[in-house]
Order: structure tokens, then sequence, then C-alpha cells
């Protein structure tokens, strides 16, 4: 149970903090996309998000600076597997599952739903 409770306050956290940053700053909601997904790889690269992902599960890997973790993560692999050529294979490989659902969810929403043109 503890394990639901600590996804759902770290991840509505997550979430929380962007929408405030999207509300208060002049900045584009890209442009907060962006920061997070920067914000999570760097701290994946200093080694201080994965102790929030042990705890926290989906709630800290789903959102946005958990896409950033995990590329980081999946470059890391890669380079002690594959040496130089897993700088560039490394995330892509990690990150290659969310990648294939987010695509095949949006081609399922254009075929369900009909946008406007």
């Amino acid at each position: 149970m503890s394990t639901f409770l600590w996804a759902f306050l770290v991840g509505g956290g997550l979430c929380t903090l962007a929408q405030v940053v999207v509300d208060r700053t002049p900045l584009l909601p890209a442009h907060v996309m962006v920061l997070f997904v920067v914000a999570g790889a760097a701290a994946g690269g200093l080694g201080v998000y994965e102790p929030l992902v042990k705890l926290a599960g989906a709630g800290a890997s789903i959102p946005l600076p958990g896409f950033g973790y995990t590329m980081v993560e999946g470059i890391g692999k890669a380079v002690r597997h594959e040496g130089f050529l897993g700088l560039l294979t490394g995330s892509l490989s990690a990150a290659s599952a969310g990648i294939k659902a987010v695509v095949l969810f949006g081609l399922a929403a254009s075929l369900a739903f009909h946008p406007r043109s």
C-alpha cells in the first residue's frame, strides 16, 4: 500500500510542480516539458533521481523527468557494454518502449477521433 501512496505523492508532486511553473512563469508549456526532461537527465546523471525511482516507482519514472532519467541510464548501460557507440544508441534503446507506446496511442487516437484540420 505504501508503494501506491509514494507513487501518487511523487508523481502528483512532479505534475503539480510542472503546472506551477507553467502558470507562474512566462515559459511556454513546450519549454517546461524540455526543462523537466533535462532536469530528470541531469538528476539521473548525478545519481539523485535513482533513489526517487526506487521509492516511488512509476510515480517517478513515468512523468517527464523520468524520461530524461531513463535516457541517461540507457546511455550509461550502453557505454559500459558497447563503448563509445553506446552514447548514440543507449538513450533510444532504453526509451524505445515509451516512444513506441506514444506513437501507437497517437495513431489510435487519430483513427478513433477526427481531429480538426
